[in-house]
């Protein structure tokens, strides 16, 4: 650049006058006059709204409204992905790690049986009965940190949390509670000092029999002959050794099941047990003892 060029811009800003809040205005046409509303005969009279109606006094009807007519959400028939959300069955989940976790602090014994009256009264897992559910569901969640030997008892297990406990030398088996014998199961105590005798355990609904008759899910209706099988199966599968539990000193412990009746450990359907004076009475009449072996 010539130095007669830079002389005539710098005479250019010189005479040009400096930017300042004083000398900025907006584009022509950018901004336009507010329409005034709500003044009478001085500008605006409706304001908008129109005349006369609902709309134009101010009352507006609550979303959704139609007018009277029946609104499209009550128009519209339910679709059946929603049908009986209420009824469903919910599994608390539980898993592995946390299992370990609470074996670890001691909160858990492994060296007995565990169901879910432990689980409950360790504060591992909540169950509420009244809010639909049914029990807890083993997640593979910690498989490969698991290093417990335990026998224990779910409602609901996938294949590789069975496969994390029996690879260690443990038992696990699926067994269904009605609510009924879910809340005494989960909240002994307070069933106890009522003095009430320990109810039976309903057999499952129709549609849940195929699962707990299935020696794969290790179903506490499954015959034990094929549960054996099922466990040398799945033992290929993952490519583990499965453990000889015959020869185990827990042997007793981890073969250790229930009655399909039964909800407590050593405590049968139809026997009193008095907290207070720490006795257990049991039935002695022969059609109660009967109704109670579902005899009857």
């Amino acid at each position: 650049m010539s130095w007669s060029g830079v002389r005539s811009g710098l005479d250019l800003l010189r005479r040009l006058p400096r930017v300042s809040l004083a000398n900025l205005r907006p584009n022509p046409g950018a901004k336009k006059k507010e329409k005034r509303r709500g003044r009478g005969i001085h500008g605006g009279k409706k304001s908008g709204r129109g005349h006369k109606g609902q709309t134009q006094r101010g009352n507006r009807p609550r979303l959704g409204f139609e007018g009277g007519q029946t609104p499209f959400y009550i128009v519209i028939p339910k679709y059946g992905y929603n049908k009986g959300h209420s009824y469903r069955r919910q599994y608390q989940p539980l898993s592995l790690n946390r299992l370990q976790y609470l074996i670890d602090l001691g909160r858990v014994d492994p060296c007995e049986p565990i169901d879910l009256t432990q689980l409950v009264n360790a504060r591992g897992i909540t169950i509420q009965p009244l809010k639909r559910d049914y029990g807890i569901q083993l997640v593979e969640e910690g498989a490969d940190n698991f290093a417990a030997k335990i026998n224990i008892e779910v409602q609901w297990a996938s294949e590789l949390a069975i496969a994390a406990i029996e690879r260690n030398g443990g038992t696990i088996i699926t067994g269904f509670y009605d609510p009924r014998s879910l809340d005494v199961l989960c909240k002994p105590v307070p069933f106890f000092l009522r003095g009430q005798p320990i109810p039976k355990r309903m057999l499952p609904p129709e549609e849940l029999v195929p699962y707990y008759m299935d020696a794969q899910n290790r179903g506490y209706l499954a015959d034990p002959a094929k549960v054996q099988k099922e466990r040398l199966i799945l033992a290929k599968k993952y490519g583990y050794i499965l453990p000889d539990i015959s020869k185990d000193v827990m042997y007793s412990m981890l073969t250790m099941r229930k009655d399909p009746l039964q909800i407590f450990f050593g405590l049968a359907p139809g026997w009193v047990v008095n907290l207070p004076e720490k006795k257990i009475l049991k039935p002695s009449d022969e059609e109660l003892c009967r109704y109670y072996r579902d005899e009857l």
